[in-house]
């Protein structure tokens, strides 16, 4: 379930073994691309290491708040409330909550993102399938994982990233359908499961 999680959620990074020939846009054009995503909607399919397939729909409205809603049957839930990140799977009971700022997905919801300081864009290259893909470590620790996001060009546009952990564990989270500048409703981002209480003491809403 951590690495359902790591799909979905916040920064890591590690060294990329880059390939393919350099990008033309460049790390502004992205950081300012990202910093222009106000509200946005698209599909997901997000590859999991142990072979499982998850999709559905990502909501997600700057600061700070974002939803991955999972196709039936999965009853998993990822929310994100500009605080902290809410994951609760009935089927297993898994439940946990993080800041914001921890999860990989975090970059989305930013606000503003800076691609300098904290954290840098090792590489920039054009994969097999012309996508440019940014490869994105934590300065301090490049050690501990990667995120590498991919955009497609002309328009700049996020088709998905891909989060590796230090251990060399892999999610790819491909999107389609983006839709940008659209009003999202409140409630999309208000966690609606138990909370740990209720899982402690067995109880479900």
């Amino acid at each position: 379930m951590r690495s359902v999680l790591a799909g979905l959620a916040a920064f890591v990074a590690l060294i990329l073994v880059a390939t393919g020939t350099q990008a033309q846009t460049g790390v502004p054009e992205i950081e300012n691309y990202i910093n222009s995503i106000r509200t946005a909607q698209a599909r997901f399919v997000q590859s999991n290491p142990n072979g499982s397939v998850l999709q559905g729909t990502l909501y997600l409205h700057k600061p700070g708040r974002m939803r991955f809603q999972f196709d039936p049957p999965s009853q998993l839930k990822v929310v994100a409330d500009g605080t902290q990140v809410t994951l609760w799977d009935p089927a297993t009971h898994d439940f946990g909550q993080w800041p914001i700022g921890w999860t990989a997905a975090s970059f989305l919801v930013k606000d503003p993102l800076k691609l300098s300081g904290d954290i840098t864009v090792q590489a920039l290259n054009r994969n097999a399938d012309g996508l440019i893909e940014a490869t994105i470590v934590q300065t301090r620790k490049p050690q501990e994982g990667k995120i590498i996001v991919r955009f497609a060009e002309n328009p700049l546009t996020l088709r998905g990233w891909s989060i590796i952990d230090n251990r060399g564990n892999r999610v790819d989270v491909a999107l389609t359908q983006l839709q940008t500048g659209i009003q999202l409703a409140d409630s999309l981002f208000k966690y609606d499961g138990p909370d740990a209480g209720q899982i402690l003491n067995g109880g479900r809403r």
